[in-house]
């Protein structure tokens, strides 16, 4: 993952102002996130172990739905039954889930090239994911250290509740759909005005 590699938007995504941005000074910030090592950990039916006992960089694994666990340099998210993603900057992410997770009792996999990411941040993110999501994102129910497998505009997203101060979310839809999500993300935000960064 050096910066020879083309990133998911190279092409798609624009740095500027755009939408209804003139005179506003809360206008939301949408960036593409580039070189994230992100691995699958799959349990494999079979395996006996002790998912409660396992720690990734100092982390546990979240159990159920809609947990993450994470730190500065590494999230979790719960994206279903026995299966997990890990997201981190950190390029050796493979070493520390291997310590941690026995290859025999877990599928890991490289996802890294795979996904396109965009960053949504400002007061109206939950905005921008309502037009386009059927996610509940009222705050009883989706709030700060979430993540939900949804939609958005008919394209399968995984988002993750980074921050509520500012709100701030991650996207992450596969590659092969990466121009379709990026102008229906950037579509939504037009009318509460955004920077491209």
């Amino acid at each position: 993952m050096n910066d020879l590699n083309i990133s998911a938007l190279q092409f798609d995504h624009k740095i500027g102002l755009f939408g209804d941005h003139e005179g506003k000074s809360n206008i939301l910030k949408i960036s593409e996130i580039k070189n994230l090592s992100i691995f699958q950990v799959a349990k494999f039916k079979k395996s006996e172990a002790n998912i409660g006992k396992i720690n990734i960089d100092g982390l546990p694994l979240p159990l159920k739905y809609p947990q993450i666990t994470f730190n500065q340099n590494l999230r979790i998210l719960w994206i279903g039954p026995n299966t997990w993603f890990c997201i981190s900057p950190n390029k050796n992410l493979h070493d520390l889930i291997t310590k941690a997770c026995n290859e025999n009792d877990f599928a890991i996999t490289d996802l890294s090239h795979s996904r396109a990411v965009i960053e949504v941040k400002g007061e109206h993110s939950l905005d921008v994911i309502k037009k386009g999501s059927p996610l509940n994102v009222n705050a009883n129910v989706f709030n700060e250290g979430n993540c939900a497998n949804t939609t958005y505009n008919g394209i399968n997203v995984l988002i993750d509740y980074v921050s509520s101060n500012p709100i701030s979310m991650r996207i992450f839809a596969l590659r092969s759909f990466g121009g379709s999500f990026y102008h229906s993300i950037t579509d939504a935000a037009l009318e509460f005005g955004y920077e491209g960064v």
